[in-house]
């Protein structure tokens, strides 16, 4: 696959997420504003909670309502109450967004307990069914060890999840190969119908064709499309628009 058309391809399969401190509502739409209309669109925009409302509206003055909007609940520690978390996506799908990026709680199973876990995750499923996507972040950075990493997995699939993500983006160690290999080759075994979804530190269309050449390899060709494969970023808009640009 060539440079080119590997960014086309990972232009297709991004989530463009802007989950800073420091975002406002202007800042989101110049978020949306730099997505440049000329190329494949990304899948989705993943956002806070609080920005959705805007961003659909902006979505929509810029003609651009098949982006889809993502947000994120137990964000980022984990360590939310589930009903916080329920009422968090209650009001997020109410607002309109179409995908959940929960954080699993994460620290519970390091601790040994995985029945918390898959409780988040089915209840949350619950109130998706219907309406939005759930992806389940497992924060495989946290987690280091490649048990634990295929245990979460498993939970998260077992419960409902629509897909599996690595990472917050806000811990030290977020998406890796091994990492990503560990939960693609867990969602083979488990023959659910599971996309994947590597997040944090994938920065330019070398890593991302990393993370395709390995998807495809496990899963096949046909498998990586929006509904199976997503890259959580930022940075890598940038890059992709350089080789575009480029050549």
């Amino acid at each position: 696959m060539t440079r080119h058309s590997s960014a086309l391809l990972a232009l297709s399969l991004m989530d463009l997420t802007s989950l800073n401190e420091s975002d406002s509502e202007s800042s989101i739409s110049d978020f949306i504003s730099s997505i440049d209309v000329q190329y494949t669109l990304p899948a989705a925009i993943c956002i806070y909670p609080e920005f959705i409302k805007h961003a659909r509206a902006t979505l929509e003055l810029q003609n651009l309502q098949q982006i889809k909007i993502a947000t994120v609940t137990n964000f980022p520690s984990g360590e939310n109450s589930l009903e916080s978390v329920l009422h968090a996506t209650e009001q997020a799908l109410q607002d309109g967004a179409s995908e959940i990026d929960l954080v699993l709680p994460y620290k519970q199973l390091i601790a040994g307990d995985p029945d918390t876990p898959w409780e988040y995750v089915h209840s949350s499923k619950q109130l998706c069914v219907g309406k939005a996507t759930l992806k389940v972040i497992i924060e495989s950075g946290q987690l280091a060890d490649a048990e634990l990493i295929a245990q979460a997995s498993e939970i998260a699939i077992l419960a409902g999840a629509d897909f599996v993500k690595t990472s917050t983006g806000k811990v030290p160690v977020n998406a890796t190969l091994e990492a990503a290999e560990v939960i693609l080759n867990t969602i083979k075994k488990m023959g659910r119908d599971v996309g994947f979804k590597a997040a944090g530190g994938v920065k330019s269309v070398q890593d991302a064709q990393a993370y395709l050449c390995l998807a495809e390899k496990i899963m096949g060709t046909e498998w990586i499309c929006s509904e199976h494969f997503r890259f959580g970023a930022s940075s890598l808009l940038k890059d992709v628009y350089h080789v575009l640009k480029m050549e």
